[in-house]
């Protein structure tokens, strides 16, 4: 296996488990448990900024003359990395609102 596979599979990995970390954070929300709720989220962060890293080196090897050959594999690993971004940002307004409308709830 070529290591630009390598990096698109370890990118994959990586905001793959951010991406399930979101979501479970969602489902904790909705039965109200907002502190398990954050730890995913973290957690999720910390999952995500790892697949940052491992971008982030690609993006210098580059940067630096290192030709990357664009294949479907790493275009995929591209396309993940940005629906987890925009998944991150509606699931942590899902999870404010949520919070929100429930101390609205008990007063």
């Amino acid at each position: 296996m070529e290591e630009s596979e390598l990096i698109a599979f370890d990118i994959i990995s990586n905001v793959g488990t951010a991406k399930s970390q979101y979501i479970e954070a969602l489902e904790y929300a909705k039965k109200q448990d907002f502190n398990h709720a954050q730890e995913l989220i973290s957690k999720g962060n910390a999952s995500l900024i790892e697949g940052h890293k491992v971008h982030s080196k690609l993006i210098q090897r580059e940067s630096s003359g290192e030709k990357t050959s664009v294949t479907v594999l790493l275009m995929h690993a591209e396309d993940q990395f940005m629906n987890v971004e925009t998944i991150k940002f509606l699931i942590i307004e899902l999870i404010e609102m949520r919070e929100k409308d429930q101390k609205l709830g008990d007063k």
